[in-house]
């Protein structure tokens, strides 16, 4: 009756009654034994009994249900937002938020029901009693025992409300450079660049300094620094690198920039800025750059590659310089 009745609603109802056919059962059995144990000839503590096992399956049948339900609900609303697309931000903000807040949920939900469960026996009812009687100590103890459990809990509330990292998102930490693959209730896995796994804890993000790359966009500037002789023609090397650029799939479109930004001893530094759409994109177009670039000044203007000049002695002495100099240095004597 229940799936032909959101039949035509969408996809959330109809998951929902899909996937509760077991919690359903179950129910109309808990209902089913309460009646019978309550029309049946037992002694009142046999139905007691009866009625306080069909107690706690209920709490469990609630707990499972609302669980099933948290899992239906963040899968449907994930489904509008993809992480394979070129501007996936709004996509990586909405997936980190709801796998750590679905986490928190669950646990919270089993502890509830756990907690619920065990308040139904007097004993355990009273030794709760005894326990709130005496929180201050207890407290004390059970929070310096669960320090580094509540300290990840907390930590992954923070993160999925501050976000200053999300699923997919590209970090450089610890001196590895790789991509957020999986945020649970107390670690974060980051995938290197060579498919090796970084795993560290929550805290870790909230208390050290780290680098991401995709924080508010995904585009990045890359650069490029290459060391040239003074006599290298930079119009002709701006003027191939902004023709590589517009050549490159790889480029977004955006920045293309050369300059001279420092002179060496025997070398002057050329630095090259191009921008991609992406970590990935970025690094694999600054070495397309590199590559093409030093291709065409090899062919074309080997002179603007950098030289070790020497000079004979001999030939210094010769020099119209050193001449001048011992002629000087003749008259005044």
């Amino acid at each position: 009756m229940l799936t032909r009745i959101v039949a035509e609603k969408d996809l959330l109802w109809r998951s929902m009654v899909s996937r509760n056919k077991r919690p359903t059962r179950l129910a109309v059995f808990v209902l089913g034994v309460s009646f019978a144990s309550h029309v049946s000839p037992l002694t009142s503590e046999q139905d007691n009994t009866i009625r306080h096992i069909m107690l706690v399956c209920l709490i469990f049948l609630i707990a499972w249900v609302a669980r099933s339900a948290l899992h239906i609900w963040s899968t449907v609303h994930l489904r509008g937002f993809k992480l394979d697309t070129a501007d996936n931000l709004m996509a990586r903000k909405h997936v980190t938020q709801f796998r750590i807040l679905k986490r928190v949920c669950e646990w919270l939900i089993i502890v509830v029901a756990v907690s619920a469960a065990l308040m139904t026996f007097d004993e355990v009812r009273q030794y709760g009693v005894s326990l709130l009687a005496s929180a201050g100590a207890a407290g004390i103890v059970v929070g310096l025992a669960l320090q580094p459990v509540l300290k990840n809990l907390l930590a992954g509330l923070q993160l999925a409300v501050t976000q200053p990292i999300r699923i997919d998102d590209a970090l450089l930490v610890e001196g590895e450079w790789g991509n957020v693959e999986e945020i649970t209730s107390t670690y974060v896995v980051v995938k290197l660049w060579d498919w090796r796994r970084l795993v560290l804890p929550l805290n870790y993000f909230m208390e050290k300094p780290f680098q991401n790359w995709t924080r508010e966009s995904s585009s990045l500037i890359g650069t490029v620094m290459i060391y040239l002789d003074y006599r290298a023609p930079i119009d002709l090397i701006r003027a191939k690198v902004m023709e590589l650029a517009a050549n490159s799939p790889l480029h977004d479109g955006g920045v293309v920039n050369v300059a001279v930004t420092d002179f060496k001893e025997n070398t002057m530094e050329v630095r090259i800025l191009v921008s991609a759409s992406n970590a990935g994109r970025t690094f694999d177009l600054r070495c397309y750059i590199r590559e093409h670039l030093v291709a065409f000044l090899r062919d074309h203007h080997p002179t603007a590659l950098p030289v070790l000049r020497m000079e004979r002695q001999a030939d210094l002495r010769n020099s119209p310089d050193a001449v001048t100099g011992r002629t000087a240095d003749l008259e005044k004597a």
